[in-house]
């Protein structure tokens, strides 16, 4: 299902509109030209969305203790994320640590911005080791020279 749009004009000018909307579809999308577009939702829809993602991290949890579990996961992860395929072992290992600890922090703590880094930073990272001469640039020894203290800026 997708969800409907309305500009945030709309919603002070026929707020009774946008609220039988959001009644039918459980979220409605704001734009806003002066800030960033906001979303409206209901107590159901927003609990509901909680307690899935209280569930997921969980599981992935609960998964990962088991070595079929994890075994499990690291299969399904290139279905969900395909460049996954450009991480050693060990790092696969980390990234789904890393991913779990944050799903924790989005499910149990409502702080989403962990999950966004880390797979944002995971994605960085594959795209680099997709790049042969990239990874041997930015894997190369450094020259032995001492440039001196570096100040805070």
């Amino acid at each position: 299902m997708s969800t409907p749009t309305v500009a945030f004009s709309e919603l002070s000018k026929n707020s009774k509109r946008v609220a039988e909307t959001l009644d039918r579809a459980q979220r409605v999308h704001i734009t806003r030209r002066d800030g960033e577009d906001l979303y409206l939702t209901t107590a159901r829809h927003d609990q509901q969305r909680e307690e899935t993602a209280d569930i997921t991290a969980r599981l992935l949890a609960a998964l990962v203790r088991s070595d079929a579990g994890e075994q499990a996961i690291l299969r399904a992860l290139p279905s969900v994320f395909p460049w996954v395929r450009h991480l050693s072992a060990e790092e696969l290992k980390e990234f789904v640590a890393e991913l779990i600890d944050a799903t924790f922090d989005a499910a149990l703590l409502d702080v989403h911005t962990n999950l966004h880094r880390v797979v944002v930073e995971w994605r960085a990272t594959a795209r680099v080791l997709a790049d042969p001469e990239l990874t041997a640039q930015l894997t190369r020894r450094l020259p032995d020279e001492d440039h001196g203290e570096v100040t805070a800026p």
